[in-house]
């Protein structure tokens, strides 16, 4: 775990919120295909149109964390599994277990391999998709919620108590680089990059997805 000072918060810019949305009443994880975001409502994968808001998909399955997407198949994490999906049929094409056994949060897609993040363990893991054999991790601080990259960057979700924050780290030492902040109260339960200007975060209990702003690179 890196003990670099922290470098001061920014307030994250909450450009719109959808929702809420079905399922158990919450939102576990949050995913992008490049035209829809998708939210882990507990019993129901549902994708809907940033644009509009309309919801254009619902695959029954179980999804209780973490959801990503890798250009063809979703990918869900289902207590100590991380499920392979056929996004047009909601088939379940395989199985891996999840490093944490059950006490995993967030997903994310990158250059091949899945990343994980372990809520209490404050840990991303870098896996295998074919195996689920764990190639490297990173530590943090704080509990780690979603987890996404984006040109590059390595960000994810914190939440203890009511504050939340988006962190940028430095993937080889895990050093913070940015902190985004969001309002009191407006947890952050899943994370994902649109890969352009705005990340999605699922915000827990509320049943909403909110996307925030990214910050342009200096």
């Amino acid at each position: 775990m890196s003990t670099h000072p922290l470098p001061t918060p920014h307030a994250a810019e909450i450009v719109r919120e959808y929702g809420p949305f079905g399922g158990d009443g919450r939102v576990h994880g949050v995913s992008h295909d490049g035209r829809h975001v998708w939210v882990a409502t507990g019993t129901t994968l549902v994708a809907f149109d940033p644009d509009s808001g309309e919801h254009r998909r619902e695959l029954d399955c179980a999804c209780d964390a973490g959801t990503a997407f890798d250009g063809t198949h979703l990918w869900q994490i289902a207590e100590a599994r991380i499920d392979r999906i056929d996004p047009a049929s909601g088939r379940v094409l395989g199985s891996i277990p999840a490093p944490g056994a059950g006490a995993d949060s967030g997903l994310t897609w990158a250059e091949g391999h899945l990343w994980v993040g372990q809520y209490r363990d404050r840990k991303i893991h870098q896996i295998d998709p074919a195996t689920g054999r764990v190639l490297r991790t990173i530590e943090s601080n704080r509990f780690i919620t979603g987890v996404t990259w984006v040109d590059g960057e390595l960000w994810h979700g914190t939440w203890e108590g009511d504050e939340s924050e988006l962190r940028r780290v430095d993937p080889a030492s895990g050093a913070v680089l940015e902190r985004l902040a969001m309002p009191e109260g407006a947890v952050v339960s899943g994370l994902e990059s649109d890969g352009a200007g705005l990340f999605y975060c699922g915000g827990a209990g509320s049943g909403t997805v909110r996307a925030v702003r990214r910050p342009r690179a200096a």
